[in-house]
């Protein structure tokens, strides 16, 4: 392919709105152009590399036994209400508008499939003969991200590649997630993504255990926590330290302490002459009212809401973790209001502590790091006044009733490992690139999909769900993978392999030698670019290391009146000078080492 006759609209200037390296490289090479908020057209550099990285998980599907097929963007909100994801999702379903009645009301673009691949599945497999089964295509996904950002790692429009495993039982499914998660390994290696595996969680995809493949990079949204020692990875919203050691230090007598206007942690600390660590958080929450049934849904009996306060104690030094706490209350709770905690409590917003509020009717959920505190600080239950020397166990319950003692706090940096190990856990931000999760039987019950097991009994398939953002593989490729001059693309994914750069474009020679390469390497199967522009040394060289083309062959004047031309790998500053004879076979070599 000459370069002349291509689209590659690079430019020098870093985009504005662009903070981060992969968007920053994708705009100024060419790969991307925004068309709105979140939504981007794949220029041709951009959309071969795509192609690659596509080409690479269908084969790795295959070879896991996959089966594909291609489902619809647009979905009936009548499979949304059956498996009861139309209000979870909620804006991130993105629904048609029309007048009411109107067959658009009652349809959505799809985020996601498992809706409709259970339906195929309840309509066609009814047998356990046809087990196990997986079903996977590569299709284009739409959701309602209210700030789209950080080019394709953040949008409303992605290509996505989703799969879905069925089986008769859990052991079963153990298979099938294996099969997934090793094809998942084996295509991020190809990719040659440095990846890492986390323990994660299902979010409103639902289920019981998942992983989440992930690239470390300072451009990533998600926050990781890794044991020094790599014996430990998760999802901060998942992840776990070992127990905090309990204090042994002597119960000291409680003592009321007159704290005028001192309200926040680090005001109190400061007040107490103290440290955050030393000080109990009581956070006072509520079950949430139920919310107005959707208009599509159908009808059901609203369920009573908990009136009852729920008071959360985490230590100062640490944040609630909003997964941990659904699990540890049974459903999702909200912050209570400045009259609910005066009414518990008897004090203003400030002054709240988790002795005496049992008696009054609370339910406490306690962290373990607060059950191991001694001689704690916190507020008194009385405006303008805080208390020293509070003791779990002695002045507030660990157990009994409306009690509850489990882990619901994000881990920090520093925090050992739970394995037992002692190392460290680091808390490092990463791009998320890939999700398999185990479903179990959440979308079969709802979708009443089943099949006759060999007893002859009907039984509920055991589901499995695993998904792969093929835009992400790209630019998390470019965050690993580039320098202060461009992108150093991994073979195996880039644009093209080889560019052939004539330093002298006029003078025959070179043309024709240049030429001849071109011709013989892509006779050979090798992707070639071909820069035949009138411009000078420099600028082709500036573009050729901005676009990030694995091995640069530059043919000049100079160089051939010594018989050679020069080769250079995009990620070395290596020079090798070869006749033109022998370039093929040196290629062909590189390409497959």
């Amino acid at each position: 392919m000459r370069w002349t006759r291509y689209l590659i609209p690079t430019t020098k200037e870093v985009p504005k709105d662009a903070t981060v390296p992969s968007h920053q490289l994708m705009i100024r090479t060419g790969l991307i152009r925004q068309l709105a908020a979140g939504v981007y057209t794949y220029l041709p550099l951009g959309y071969r590399s795509l192609r690659k990285i596509e080409a690479i998980v269908r084969e790795e599907m295959n070879r896991a036994g996959a089966i594909e097929l291609h489902m619809p963007c647009l979905q009936p909100l009548d499979l949304w209400d059956e498996s009861g994801r139309t209000q979870v999702m909620g804006d991130v379903l993105l629904r048609l508008a029309g007048p009411k009645g109107d067959w658009r009301t009652q349809t959505c673009l799809g985020p996601t499939h498992e809706e409709n691949v259970t339906e195929i599945a309840r309509a066609f497999v009814n047998s356990y003969k046809q087990l196990p089964i997986n079903l996977y295509q590569i299709q284009t996904k739409f959701r309602g991200e209210a700030r789209p950002k950080s080019g394709v790692l953040r949008t409303r429009e992605f290509l996505m590649k989703d799969a879905y495993s069925f089986d008769r039982d859990k052991a079963g499914l153990d298979l099938s997630y294996q099969k997934m998660y090793d094809a998942y390994c084996r295509i991020y290696e190809r990719c040659g993504l440095p990846y890492l595996v986390v323990e994660a969680e299902s979010g409103p995809i639902g289920g019981d255990a998942s992983h989440e493949f992930m690239v470390l990079t300072d451009a990533g949204e998600d926050i990781v926590a890794v044991s020094e020692s790599g014996d430990y990875a998760a999802n901060t919203e998942r992840a776990i330290a070992a127990p905090i050691a309990p204090s042994d230090d002597p119960m000291q007598p409680l003592e009321e302490v007159h704290t005028p206007s001192q309200r926040t942690i680090d005001e109190v600390c400061a007040f107490l002459k103290t440290r955050p660590g030393q000080m109990i958080k009581t956070l006072i929450y509520l079950r949430p009212a139920p919310s107005a049934p959707d208009s599509h849904a159908p009808a059901r009996a609203a369920a009573p809401a908990n009136p009852s306060p729920v008071v959360v104690l985490i230590r100062g030094d640490h944040e609630v973790n909003e997964h941990k706490l659904k699990k540890a209350a049974g459903g999702p709770l909200e912050l209570a209001g400045e009259g609910v905690i005066q009414n518990l409590t008897g004090a203003d917003v400030g002054f709240a502590g988790p002795h005496g509020l049992v008696e009054r009717g609370a339910r406490l959920i306690i962290d373990p790091a607060v059950v191991a505190m001694r001689n704690a600080c916190t507020g008194a239950n009385k405006t303008g006044y805080h208390v020293r020397n509070l003791n779990p166990g002695r002045d507030f319950p660990t157990s009994g009733d409306n009690v509850v003692v489990a882990d619901v706090r994000n881990v920090v940096d520093g925090d050992a490992s739970p394995t037992g190990s002692g190392s460290p856990l680091r808390l490092r931000t990463a791009i998320e690139v890939g999700h398999v999760f185990k479903l179990g039987t959440k979308y079969s019950d709802a979708l009443k999909a089943h099949f006759l097991d060999q007893d002859g009994k009907s039984k509920p398939f055991i589901m499995g769900c695993y998904g792969i953002g093929l835009n992400r593989i790209m630019a998390a490729a470019i965050e690993a993978h580039h320098d202060e001059n461009g992108i150093i693309w991994p073979a195996s994914i880039a644009p093209f392999e080889v560019l052939i750069v004539a330093l002298d474009p006029r003078e025959a020679d070179v043309m024709s030698t240049a030429e001849t390469l071109h011709d013989e390497l892509e006779a050979a199967g090798v992707d070639v670019l071909f820069d035949d522009r009138d411009e000078r040394a420099g600028f082709k060289f500036k573009d050729a290391d901005l676009i990030g083309i694995p091995l640069r062959i530059t043919v000049g004047r100079k160089s051939l009146a010594d018989g050679v031309v020069e080769l250079k790998r995009r990620d070395s500053s290596d020079v090798t000078k070869l006749a033109p004879t022998a370039v093929k076979s040196h290629v062909l070599q590189v390409m497959h080492t």
